[in-house]
């Protein structure tokens, strides 16, 4: 996270004590019953601790700013303490029942946070509860900001809502007070969370995560899948089934038209498709990737324009010129590889 805003919590701690009282949510309570009896509970950007000690047990603090954490023992005697950073959480897949992560993630660039929620959707166990409050665009000012230097992103309402679902939650409730904060309380799905940032060459988009998928943690998982020898032959990624590689060194991202983890992708309705095509397309039109590649041509004759051919598309899409190429999965198998790693080598050049 933003490094400055880091440093202003480790050198005015005590001061934040004493000037600042984080009050109560009523939303505490009712998170606190989600998580899952006996499974850690993480307090995230915890501060002093305010929160900690009511998440219930097993409670960890965790804070980028030891200071911070230094202070957390007044408060919640019991917790563990963890120095961590919002983007880059250490613990084990799976490892968590819930995090509550109240005004922390507004100090994440607004780009990174859908990989931060990411890493949050990999920490947390399936069913997991997820609680967020970050300031609204409704305000775009500290008023009264008695500690200077902080970063702040003010989060439009749809776009956060988007951001969510992206990283690959339910939302339960969304709260929008009008003024200051927004509210979301989550559930962590069965599904894949998207890879996205800024400054992709390109955007994968995938039809739906399978089931066999969303339990592995990263797309087109199944051995039978061609997807992975044929981005590696083409030269779209440098390293087969990682995501965050392929994102972080290649400059490619990876998402969904879908989140909705299935056995198989006809299980769809068109109306899925239809909205997620739309949630898709406002990604694609706030984060600007070189090109997307739609990686099944079904799911986008289902989802944009049901006369679709593969191959370069006359619109662009958000904004973004688009290509569309036949589905990988095995099941597909009068499509032969070579004709696969030639459709990913055609999205990753110039369209014509």
């Amino acid at each position: 996270m933003d490094r400055q805003t880091v440093e202003v919590y480790e050198q005015r701690a005590e001061e934040w004590l004493a000037h600042r009282r984080r009050p109560i949510p009523d939303s505490l309570a009712a998170f606190a019953a989600r998580v899952p009896a006996g499974t850690p509970r993480l307090d995230l950007g915890c501060g002093p601790g305010w929160h900690t000690g009511l998440l219930g047990a097993p409670a960890i603090a965790s804070d980028a700013a030891r200071a911070m954490l230094d202070l957390v023992g007044e408060h919640a005697p019991a917790a563990a303490r963890v120095v961590a950073d919002l983007e880059a959480l250490p613990f084990a897949r799976g490892a968590l029942g819930g995090i509550w992560a109240h005004r922390c993630y507004m100090h994440v660039a607004a780009e990174a946070l859908p990989l931060a929620l990411a890493d949050a959707h990999r920490a947390l166990q399936v069913d997991g509860a997820l609680h967020v409050q970050v300031t609204s665009d409704q305000q775009h000012e500290n008023a009264d900001d008695r500690f200077p230097g902080r970063h702040f992103e003010w989060w439009p309402a749809a776009r956060l809502a988007d951001v969510v679902v992206g990283a690959g939650f339910d939302i339960d409730t969304f709260v929008d007070d009008g003024e200051e904060w927004l509210d979301v309380e989550a559930t962590r799905a069965r599904t894949l969370a998207d890879t996205v940032g800024p400054g992709m060459r390109l955007l994968l988009v995938g039809l739906n995560p399978s089931v066999y998928s969303a339990d592995a943690g990263h797309g087109f998982a199944r051995p039978g899948n061609r997807f992975w020898p044929a981005a590696l032959a083409a030269g779209v990624v440098t390293r087969a089934h990682d995501p965050l590689h392929a994102l972080r060194v290649d400059g490619v991202g990876m998402t969904d038209l879908v989140k909705r983890a299935t056995p198989r992708a006809d299980d769809l309705t068109r109306d899925e498709f239809r909205s997620g095509a739309a949630r898709v397309e406002r990604l694609v039109a706030w984060l600007e990737p070189g090109a997307v590649c739609f990686v099944g041509l079904g799911g986008y004759r289902a989802a944009v324009d049901r006369h679709a051919q593969t191959g370069w598309q006359p619109a662009p899409f958000g904004g973004r010129p688009a290509y569309v190429m036949p589905n990988t999965s095995g099941l597909n198998a009068r499509v032969p590889p070579a004709e696969l790693e030639a459709h990913l080598r055609a999205a990753i050049s110039e369209p014509a």
